[in-house]
């Protein structure tokens, strides 16, 4: 059994660094340790994702709909949709990134 320990993974206020936990053909897994206002440019996938809030709050858009979302949640965000990702949180935040299947 391989166990990810996600409090172990830190988070580089200089350079934002995602940390790639499992990478199959079925599914990608990405942590991505984000410090206050850090956060991803808009972009799309060409697969399904979705965004667990493991630690802070972070603004989430989803095509024209942006929210805050609190650790603990999940959203989903379809292929070819617009889609991003915010620190909004006065401390760190890590936000885990899953992508099924795993984009070619």
């Amino acid at each position: 059994m391989e166990k990810i320990d996600l409090k172990e993974i830190e988070t580089n206020e200089e350079k934002f660094s995602p940390e790639r936990l499992i990478q199959k053909e079925e599914v990608e897994v990405v942590l991505l340790p984000f410090a206050p206002g850090q956060g991803l440019k808009e972009h799309t996938t060409p697969v399904d994702v979705f965004f667990y809030v493991v630690e802070g709050t972070a603004e989430i858009q989803v095509g024209d709909e942006v929210q805050e979302v609190e650790e603990g949640n999940v959203v989903l965000s379809p292929k070819d949709i617009p889609h991003n990702v915010r620190n909004t949180s006065e401390g760190d935040a890590k936000i885990m990134v899953v992508k099924t299947p795993k984009p070619k």
